[in-house]
């Protein structure tokens, strides 16, 4: 790389050595690239914490939702427990890369920045005062040396002239001996000429020789100044890459978890939540709380009772609460005593079928289209357990109940979607599948195999109207028949 300096104009670089005169633009240009680096070591710090600030949040979202699914699923015991306390273990880690992107940002971040505005200084009219120093020093501490060095390259190009004009001379002079159409007087002139261009090779050798001797005896002084200039630059760029050291080190311990007794810990824990699953626990519990360890109101004579035992209809059932209350249920020894959400309620839903969504893979990637990944999973895990673990179940096996998992209603009071004809309007020839005695005056009575024609499609309630091949009209139960093909 040449260089060039204000007060040596035509001054020829040879070299790419820091010597040349204006090569210690490059040694000055270093200080700028120090401010530079800051900031790009900032902005690489910056990154980090935000890789580190959304790892945490989807940790947190993932924890949220898979827990929520295990809890509501058909896991239950000591496994159920173990399986959570992944979700446990995901929300200790993302509070701690949380605490990583804080001290990224709050320590890291914040050092670097007030180092720089402390080490470089913004002039005015642009530019920093720590680079123009070094400028200025270089510049003054070369400026004497490039002076002579120029003097010397004019002196040398003054004797390389010279040496020129005597070849020129001492070559017209031989020739024009051999010209006899010459006369003595200019012959005269011609070594005459010869010999004012010796002494001018001599004259601008001498001073050639003289101006290197003088750049020689400056050469010392101009090292040592230069080297004195350079060596403050060497200081200044010591000082940053010492800090830029220090900060990555401390990068380093922010980013190390492997150290930290919190991060050992919590797979510490983890294993621990892990092997105390005991299947025969978990076993003996679902026995006492939904096999044969629970209790049962067996039946036991009775005296009739007008009030008691008075029969509903079907029309009454229908205008009753959906709620049905077990009485008279004694907790044996045998019963497992701890809280849990398994647990049989007393009160038992009539109308409790989970509708499941099986488009829904919880395994599947999700697109970035913009929205957090809370908000797509709200809607999913509803519907994405089998059951949910506190789902209740009918009291008894009536026909007149709308409990039936075949029927066309789902848990949540819709029509079935996997209804072929849900036209009110429409009649639809059916086929008995089970005999059927009606219980009332308005409904049909019917054998399995026999047809009939169905008129309405089912109400809420599991019944359809329809009419029999002698023109009887009435209500039955929608799943004893099933369309003719």
């Amino acid at each position: 790389m040449s260089g060039s300096y204000d007060d040596s104009v035509g001054v020829e670089v040879s070299s790419d050595s820091f010597w040349e005169v204006g090569n210690y633009k490059r040694t000055v240009k270093r200080i700028d690239d120090g401010h530079r680096l800051c900031n790009d070591l900032m902005n690489c710090i910056h990154e980090r914490a935000r890789i580190e600030k959304g790892y945490a949040q989807q940790l947190t979202e993932w924890a949220k939702r898979w827990k929520q699914l295990v809890e509501k699923g058909p896991q239950y015991g000591t496994v159920e427990r173990a399986w959570c306390a992944f979700m446990s273990e995901a929300e200790k880690v993302s509070e701690l890369h949380l605490e990583v992107k804080g001290s990224l940002m709050n320590e890291d971040f914040e050092k670097i920045k007030n180092w720089q505005k402390e080490a470089f200084h913004k002039q005015m009219m642009g530019g920093f005062k720590e680079t123009k120093e070094a400028e200025d020093g270089f510049r003054k501490a070369q400026k004497p040396w490039a002076k002579k060095l120029k003097e010397v390259e004019a002196a040398k190009k003054a004797y390389h002239a010279a040496c020129k004009e005597e070849k020129l001379a001492i070559s017209r002079e031989t020739n024009s001996k051999a010209d006899p159409a010459l006369n003595p007087e200019q012959l005269k002139k011609l070594q005459d000429k010869v010999e004012r261009s010796k002494q001018d090779v001599l004259k601008t050798k001498e001073k050639y020789e003289k101006s290197l001797k003088e750049l020689d005896s400056a050469t010392p002084q101009y090292m040592e100044n230069m080297e004195q200039v350079f060596e403050q630059c060497q200081q200044f760029e010591e000082k940053r890459l010492r800090f830029f050291r220090e900060v990555l080190l401390e990068v380093q311990k922010h980013l190390d978890l492997s150290n930290a007794a919190s991060y050992k810990n919590i797979y510490r824990e983890l294993e621990q939540n892990i092997k105390t699953a005991d299947a025969v626990e978990d076993l003996r519990w679902f026995r006492a709380n939904q096999g044969p360890g629970m209790s049962m109101n067996w039946p036991q004579f009775e005296e009739w009772s007008a009030d008691l035992n008075r029969t509903l209809s079907r029309r009454e059932k229908k205008k009753a609460s959906d709620g049905v209350t077990l009485t008279g249920i004694n907790q044996t020894g045998d019963q497992v005593s701890q809280p849990n959400k398994h647990s049989s309620s007393l009160s038992v839903q009539s109308n409790t079928v989970q509708s499941v969504q099986s488009s829904y893979n919880p395994f599947e990637d999700e697109e970035d289209t913009g929205s957090t990944v809370s908000e797509k999973e709200d809607s999913k895990i509803k519907n994405v357990s089998s059951y949910e673990k506190n789902q209740s179940y009918p009291t008894d096996w009536s026909d007149e109940e709308s409990n039936n998992p075949f029927s066309s209603t789902d848990a949540n009071g819709d029509t079935n979607p996997f209804d072929e004809d849900t036209s009110p309007a429409m009649e639809v020839r059916v086929r008995a599948l089970y005999d059927y005695e009606g219980q009332e005056q308005d409904e049909l009575s019917f054998k399995a195999g026999d047809e009939l024609t169905k008129m309405e499609n089912e109400d809420e309630q599991g019944w359809c109207k329809g009419r029999l091949d002698n023109g009887q009209v009435g209500l039955y139960p929608a799943n004893y028949v099933e369309p003719i093909q």
